[in-house]
Order: structure tokens, then C-alpha cells, then sequence
């Protein structure tokens, strides 16, 4: 229940699954926000982790956990263990996402996503979505709205929110709809945000009186922060 209220947040701990390959198999979901790591080499993310708060989960929470948990200690990492592991959260109802929804991290270990630039409402809120949720260190990359597609080729990044891409707009719903649906995020909290997205974007400001002010803010910020290729 702690992790939980933190899911999400601002506050949010690096989460660690260290369940070897034959448990990720029966379940190939994740806690939001947490990646995957073998615990026979767990020593080599020790510099990225010095200044964090950290908690790691086995399949049970049991003995790899605790070992995980023991060794970064050694290492002065602000570490704790999942009560009950990746089994406890998922009996829980905790939110899982599937991993086969995350694209493939770079060598720095970021996914990497590439839209229009000139960011407003789904642009924006995507992206808050996948820090918070999916990647906290992901890369956004804002191009010319004719570029986007070869600029995904060319850096190996995910499209979103433009024409013809898995990551998109479908039927009425907007982009944040899709990603809310698709990583399996439809948690009461974040449903009630999407309609208040999918209103300021799509202009239906009659389904969440929020919408307007989410639209206002968004074009607000867009007048304040010019890229500078506009210039």
C-alpha cells in the first residue's frame, strides 16, 4: 500500500524487478516505472542509484531481494525490499504494464520517443505520463511535423500522437487515451485525467469542466517557450 500511494508520484522510489528470466515469463508485466535487472550484477548500477531512494522486488521477495537489498546497503544505496514481491503486488491489484508495450531502452538506458514540436495538450500530457509511469528517464524529441517519421528510423525512436502510428489518436479518443489503455494504466484516478485530456484536445470541453483550463494553460506555455528554431 506505501509503494502504491507512490506510484505515479513525484516521489516515487527507482523501482528494480529482479525476477530471473523463467518468473518474468509467467508474468511478462512490470510495476509501473520499474525495469528489470539481474541481481548477479546489481553492483554495476550502484553510481545511478547513490542519490536515490530504491526498491527492488524478486518473485517472492524473498532471498534474491533480501541479498539485492544487503549488497547495496553495502554500497550506502537508500534500499528497500517489496513485502511479498512482484507476487504480492500483482495478488494486490497493483498496476502492472505490459512489458511487450515498452520500447526497447538505447545504450543509456532511455526510451526514446519522438512528435511534432511545438508541443500542446496530448504532446504534453504523453510524455508526463510515460516519466511517470514507464521510463522517469525517458528522451522526448520534438521535430518538424514533416520529419517525425524519419527522424523515429533514423534515432530509433517511438512516434506519438501523429498520423498512422500504433501511438495515436483512435476513433474520438486522443493519444493519452491510447497510452492509458495500452500500458494497462485505466486506474480510476488516471481514467478521470484522460477525459479531462481527450476534452482540451479534442476540443469537447463538455466532458470535463477541467478541460478548458488544461487547453488555456497548454497554450499558454507554448507562447512562453519558443523553440528556438522559430526564433
Amino acid at each position: 500500500p506505501q509503494l502504491l500511494r507512490l506510484i505515479g508520484t513525484p516521489d516515487c522510489p527507482i523501482l528494480i524487478d529482479l525476477r530471473i528470466d523463467e518468473d518474468f515469463e509467467e508474468d511478462p508485466r512490470l510495476i509501473p516505472q520499474s525495469f528489470r535487472h539481474s541481481f548477479r550484477n546489481i553492483t554495476s548500477l550502484v553510481p545511478k542509484l547513490k542519490s536515490s531512494r530504491v526498491v527492488v522486488s524478486c518473485h517472492k521477495g524473498k532471498k534474491i531481494s533480501q541479498g539485492v537489498v544487503a549488497i547495496l546497503r553495502d554500497h550506502g544505496v537508500h534500499v528497500e525490499s517489496l513485502e511479498g514481491g512482484f507476487n504480492a503486488w500483482s495478488k494486490a491489484d497493483g498496476p502492472l504494464v505490459p512489458a511487450d508495450k515498452i520500447p526497447a531502452r538505447n545504450e543509456e538506458g532511455r526510451t526514446v520517443w519522438v512528435t511534432r514540436q511545438r508541443p500542446k495538450v496530448d504532446r504534453l500530457a504523453c510524455p508526463w505520463l510515460i516519466r511517470r509511469f514507464i521510463d522517469r528517464n525517458a528522451q522526448f524529441l520534438y521535430v518538424a511535423p514533416s520529419e517525425v517519421l524519419d527522424v523515429a528510423e533514423k534515432f530509433d525512436a517511438i512516434p506519438f500522437d501523429v498520423e498512422d502510428v500504433f501511438w495515436s489518436h483512435r476513433d474520438e479518443k486522443c493519444t493519452f487515451d491510447t497510452m492509458v489503455e495500452e500500458f494497462n494504466l485505466e486506474t480510476e484516478p488516471l481514467k478521470r485525467l484522460a477525459t479531462i485530456v481527450r476534452g482540451a484536445d479534442t476540443n469537447r470541453h463538455d466532458l470535463a469542466p477541467e478541460s478548458a483550463g488544461l487547453l488555456a494553460a497548454s497554450l499558454g506555455l507554448s507562447r512562453m517557450y519558443l523553440s528556438l528554431i522559430h526564433i
